[in-house]
């Protein structure tokens, strides 16, 4: 489990405002499960999404996602692993190949998170952000993500990651505005290359 609780360049979550945030918001709690959902609530509601609101710079690393409070689905899933990791808590990656509208192709890939709590184990959550027709929200045992696999050629990736994968992070840093980011999302044959 020591993999899933470390610090990171990317889920740096040693920087004094991710220690902050997360003691901040674990704060009023009991219990992993508590913190877990505070944490995931904050990010899913307080992080914009970057395509949804239009909203630049890009970011990768979890406390500049933290600072400038935007990201993509896969930036937002490092920050939450940052608080939760902060927490004690361990936290991966998971990544889901989806279409990108209206269910027809091209894919690319989805970020989301996977907790481990002691009463359920590994446990999938999606911050991606909600609005009309994304509805995820947290009640483990039962997994309500962001998007269901229901096209063709969707699936959920297998594997639990302590690191983004890195045609994630070089899509990220190598791209200076959201729309760059949207015109470059990462698919499967990237990653088999």
């Amino acid at each position: 489990m020591n993999t899933y609780l470390e610090s990171t360049q990317l889920i740096d979550w040693k920087h004094a405002s991710i220690i902050r945030q997360a003691a901040s918001l674990a704060a009023e709690h009991s219990n992993s499960v508590e913190v877990t959902k505070a944490c995931f609530e904050f990010v899913r509601d307080e992080i914009k999404h970057s395509w949804d609101y239009k909203m630049n710079p890009v970011t990768y690393t979890a406390s500049d996602v933290l600072k400038y409070r935007t990201g993509f689905c896969y930036a937002k899933s490092h920050l939450l692993a940052a608080l939760l990791r902060a927490n004690g808590i361990p936290t991966g990656l998971c990544y889901q190949r989806l279409t990108i509208s209206n269910d027809t192709p091209p894919f690319s890939l989805h970020g989301l998170n996977a907790v481990y709590l002691q009463e359920t184990g590994w446990y999938r959550i999606d911050a991606r952000g909600n609005k009309p027709g994304v509805n995820a929200y947290f009640c483990p045992p039962v997994e309500k993500l962001a998007f269901p696999i229901i096209t063709e050629g969707e699936m959920d990736l297998p594997g639990i990651h302590a690191e983004p994968l890195l045609e994630i992070v070089k899509v990220l840093t190598e791209s200076t505005t959201f729309q760059d980011v949207a015109n470059n999302l990462p698919d499967m044959a990237m990653i088999q290359s």
